[in-house]
């Protein structure tokens, strides 16, 4: 989890590859017309958000339930975002936070993240504009209680991965 540029979809990949889960980028289920708002400059609304994160959550619990190993890139900025998300473990007890689905936050200093997109958006990669990173560093909310890893993101992409992997297991 985490904002534009963290390397959500990069991690997240190579995290599914190493371990040979799914991975699941959450970019993919966007309605187009949440990506039309997006590549337009305007930040998404709840009203926006919520359907997405219901289709996510939805392909998480059919993993889930099939007993399959999924990577999740997904911004899942807000508590009551990731409560949603959790919800696709059917065993699932709202506001416990322990379940079959984990989160790590890829935190990433603001400079690093602006000069990510900026790269992006000069090679026309991604539809999230820089200029809206503020609203997503703004938007973002970490709750102690909910346990969520969090990993310096800005270093090599390696270097990234193994320290996930090790929380991950640490975890158990």
């Amino acid at each position: 989890m985490g904002v534009s540029g963290a390397g959500k979809s990069t991690i997240g990949a190579m995290l599914a590859n190493e371990i040979n889960g799914t991975f699941l980028d959450a970019d993919d289920y966007h309605p187009q017309s949440n990506k039309d708002k997006m590549k337009n400059g305007i930040p998404l609304s709840d009203k926006d958000r919520i359907p997405w994160l219901e289709t996510l959550r939805d392909a998480l619990r059919a993993s889930l339930v099939d007993g399959k190993t999924v990577i999740l890139g997904c911004s899942a900025l807000q508590k009551h975002y990731r409560e949603i998300l959790r919800s696709g473990d059917p065993h699932y007890v709202p506001g416990s936070y322990v379940c079959g689905v984990r989160f790590v936050l890829l935190s990433v200093g603001a400079q690093v993240l602006a000069d990510r997109l900026e790269q992006r958006a000069k090679e026309g990669r991604h539809f999230m504009p820089a200029q809206l990173l503020k609203s997503q560093l703004d938007l973002l909310q970490i709750d102690e209680c909910e346990g969520i890893f969090q990993v310096d993101a800005s270093l090599d992409p390696r270097h990234t991965l193994k320290t996930v992997r090790a929380l991950l297991q640490m975890d158990g």
